[in-house]
């Protein structure tokens, strides 16, 4: 049993629940330790707010880092390998933890816990919203409390023993490492491997955005960093339109955009990506911005702009010969349904005896008050009541031809032709040269879609730093 004495830090109690094994090891900077952890409030109920088996992943942290949660390298540093135990922690050093619980979440459903393309540090992002977006951090943001931490130590490594990921360097190495991932980044693009691209741009910005968020914000530090991440975003961006991930584009440049109003490429790729999704209005907007910040861009915003009309042009006139086909193909659908079932209106109308029903029928029993034409309807003769009547008696149905009342008119016995149905079949055969001389228009070389443009042509100086090697890189973007 240890206490806080021994471990010679205020707030701390541990107790062991498994003895490890072999000697202590030796923890320095740079040493990753991997571990699993499970936090609980400090209830009668022991509530479990975290638990990394259950999330089915270890956690691993390197010693020094400047990891958030600095009271979990003290409990760790105090531990054997395979050891479990428990460890009571004070508010003086759980105030943090909220914000590090969001993390290890993130990651544990495969999302990214950095939020790298929103250009706000994840302080200010919080006091933006107000929320983690976790009902019980956030109860636990506004009220710190004391805290239960359950670590296992499952393996120490030294810094020769493992291949140092990004996330695993610190602050000088991030920086180091920024300009090699830049131009790797920039190769693979050269070679259209766009999606490994963007895996070494994703990368190289989140080493910006982790040393960032200690720098003061809109300080010349914390501007040189924004200006090289930037960058970086831009060539992701332009990566993702290869992939034909617009929407995504939209989102990273408007970000960029929101923050610094006077980004040329940003307002570049962003029209582009517009263009592909059919938003008219706000990529022309985003291209005539161009032309305002950038004069020199004149030729390739025309070429663009020629291409964003054509484009339009082609899906106007797809879109007309689609609804005009989905029109025809009803009408005739309708034309077959009253062919096969020509007697449908018919043996929908009112016979005399349902009239003489209805006449006897209470005031409150009695339907409502019928239209002109369905009255029309109702004093026609159905043919089934015609080889009804001829089954009667010759005295009866003599009788019954010659009232008035129940004259039967010698058109009824015919499918009535309305006027609608006149105009329908007209329309029908215009519709139908109307769709074949479209489709002989369409086939014209004046509607092939051009070829998409060469990012060596149309974007020539958007990758300028971006296709930069990693020494030239290295000299520029560290050195300013």
């Amino acid at each position: 049993m240890e206490d806080s004495m021994m471990l010679g830090v205020e707030g701390i109690k541990k107790s062991i629940l498994h003895g490890g094994t072999g000697e202590k090891p030796k923890f320095v900077t740079g040493t990753k330790v991997t571990f699993h952890f499970r936090t609980q409030l400090c209830n009668d109920e022991r509530t479990v707010i975290d638990d990394s088996k259950k999330a089915g992943m270890p956690m691993e942290m390197v010693i020094g880092n400047m990891f958030k949660l600095d009271v979990w390298e003290i409990l760790l540093m105090s531990m054997h390998k395979g050891e479990v135990a428990e460890f009571w922690c004070d508010v003086i050093h759980t105030g943090m933890y909220p914000i590090v619980a969001k993390s290890l979440r993130r990651i544990a459903v495969g999302k990214d816990p950095v939020d790298w393309h929103i250009h706000t540090c994840g302080m200010a992002n919080m006091f933006a919203y107000h929320s983690l977006g976790y009902d019980d951090l956030d109860e636990l943001q506004k009220e710190p409390q004391p805290l239960y931490f359950v670590m296992e130590l499952l393996k120490v490594q030294q810094p020769s023993e493992y291949d140092r990921e990004s996330w695993a360097l610190n602050d000088e190495e991030r920086l180091k490492a920024v300009p090699v991932l830049h131009g790797q980044g920039n190769k693979l693009f050269k070679q259209g491997r766009y999606e490994d691209a963007t895996m070494k741009y994703k990368e190289a910005i989140m080493c910006i955005k982790n040393v960032q968020t200690k720098e003061k914000a809109w300080e010349a530090p914390w501007l040189r960093l924004e200006k090289m991440a930037n960058t970086l975003t831009l060539n992701y961006c332009q990566c993702l339109l290869h992939m034909e991930e617009y929407y995504e584009v939209i989102e990273h440049t408007t970000d960029i955009i929101n923050q610094h109003p006077g980004a040329m490429k940003a307002f570049y790729l962003r029209g582009k990506a517009h263009m592909e999704v059919w938003n008219e209005a706000e990529a022309r907007d985003d291209f005539m911005r161009v032309l305002d910040l950038d004069p020199g861009m004149k030729k390739t915003i025309k070429k663009e702009l020629a291409v964003l009309k054509m484009r339009m042009e082609l899906k106007n006139e797809e879109d007309r010969l689609k609804y005009r086909g989905m029109f025809t193909k009803m009408a005739r659908e309708q034309e077959s349904l009253e062919l096969e079932n020509p007697d449908q209106e018919i043996s929908e109308q009112t016979s005399p005896e349902q009239e003489t029903t209805q006449e006897k029928q209470s005031p409150e029993e009695a339907p409502l008050e019928k239209t002109g034409e369905e009255q029309t309807n109702a004093t026609q003769t159905s043919p089934k009541q015609i080889t009804s009547a001829q089954e009667v008696s010759q005295e009866e149905t003599s009788t019954a031809l010659s009232s008035s009342d129940h004259e039967i008119p010698q058109q009824s016995t015919t499918q009535n032709v309305t006027p609608e149905h006149t105009t329908t079949e007209e329309a029908t055969s215009e519709q139908l040269e109307a769709v074949e001389q479209s489709a002989s228009e369409e086939t014209s070389p004046e509607h092939i879609t051009p070829e998409p443009t060469c990012p060596e042509q149309a974007d020539q100086d958007l990758i300028t730093s971006e296709q930069m090697t990693p020494a030239e890189t290295t000299s520029e973007n560290i050195s300013q």
